[in-house]
């Protein structure tokens, strides 16, 4: 009997299985890689709100969480996936500079916010007023981890490329079977896939559409990420990120001209010099209306757990949101209310 079957596996399922590995819990990992939003997105973790200058929400607990957990990854695939990366903000305005000084001098971001303004030589990134930088960011290389953690728990023959069939679930005080499988307990950290999850289709999800581009920038020579209107990432190689759009009404998983050309647009804006675009993505982001994840027990079952709504900093919100959960599990510690999925317990009718 497994202590747990996971259904899902992005960035919340894997990082969830990792935690029950280190701990020496046994699981089972199902999924059809039908949401890739954990693939498509860019792997940036930038611990402040970069439109507004407030820090992101229990900043201090993830980013700490992040660096060690991430840390102990690297030496378990034996490969480099966090890769540090300062955040540079395009100032459009002397008062907004004013306001990066101010936001710099307070308690809970002075250790996130370089207060002096900062320039780039280059001359194919025009910034009169310059840019604020942010520390500790970075880029998480989010293929390398998923495909290396699935791989080798397919060849252990704990990962199965199925389609999670509902119907196939009993469940009951003391145990799960799902088909010929018994577990003690199960999870689903399904992403945008939650909408058809019988047991949680309850919750408020709020999904949202993002579409990047990547491109081909020799001339560039950029080695920091720029935030301005959209973003750019740098990607190795003189490859870049360029994103992301935000569409609430178009759920589909195809990529657009609309995007493409909005992508563009703030992408002329950002650099003068020439660039050749290679690749378009498209996926559907897991957000949640108040914009916290969603994390705890189904309200009548026992044994049935959830892990969702990492939204777009999945990257910070993937090792907190798993440590919690198996916390709540193994150590009986309470989860967060503020994304204890108990604050939606009356929709759930």
């Amino acid at each position: 009997m497994f202590d747990f079957i996971v259904v899902g596996a992005g960035l919340a399922g894997v990082t969830f299985c990792n935690l029950l590995e280190k701990n020496r819990k046994s699981f089972c990992i199902i999924s059809n890689n039908s949401q890739i939003a954990s693939l498509v997105a860019g792997g940036v973790y930038n611990p402040v709100v970069l439109k507004r200058f407030t820090p992101v929400w229990k900043a201090d607990e993830q980013m700490q969480l992040l660096t060690h957990f991430y840390a102990e990854i690297e030496q378990k695939i034996n490969a480099k996936i966090n890769i540090p990366i300062p955040v540079l903000r395009k100032f459009t305005s002397v008062e907004e500079q004013n306001n990066w000084f101010c936001a710099s001098d307070k308690n809970t971001l002075a250790a996130y916010l370089n207060p002096n303004v900062i320039s780039v030589d280059k001359n194919h990134l025009p910034a009169p007023f310059g840019f604020g930088q942010v520390w500790q960011t970075g880029r998480l290389d989010v293929k390398t981890y998923l495909n290396a953690c699935l791989t080798r728990w397919k060849n252990e023959g704990v990962f199965h490329q199925k389609t999670f069939d509902y119907s196939e679930l009993q469940i009951t005080d003391t145990a799960i079977h799902y088909k010929s499988v018994p577990a003690k307990n199960i999870v689903f950290c399904e992403g945008y896939g939650i909408v058809k999850n019988p047991f949680f289709n309850y919750l408020p999800m709020k999904p949202c559409k993002g579409e990047t581009l990547t491109i081909y920038v020799p001339d560039l020579q950029l080695k920091e990420i720029v935030k301005s209107d959209g973003v750019m990432l740098p990607m190795g190689n003189d490859f870049y990120k360029i994103g992301a759009t935000y569409r609430w009404d178009d759920l589909s998983d195809t990529i657009t001209d609309e995007a493409r050309s909005e992508l563009i647009e703030k992408l002329n804006k950002l650099i003068t010099c020439r660039y050749e675009i290679v690749e378009q993505e498209a996926a559907i982001r897991p957000t949640v209306s108040d914009r916290r994840p969603l994390v705890g027990k189904h309200p009548n079952y026992n044994n049935v757990w959830i892990i969702n709504g990492l939204g777009t900093r999945g990257v910070m919100n993937a090792p907190f949101t798993a440590t919690a959960l198996y916390n709540k599990v193994f150590n009986d510690t309470e989860i967060d209310n503020e994304m204890n999925i108990s604050r939606y317990q009356h929709y759930n009718k």
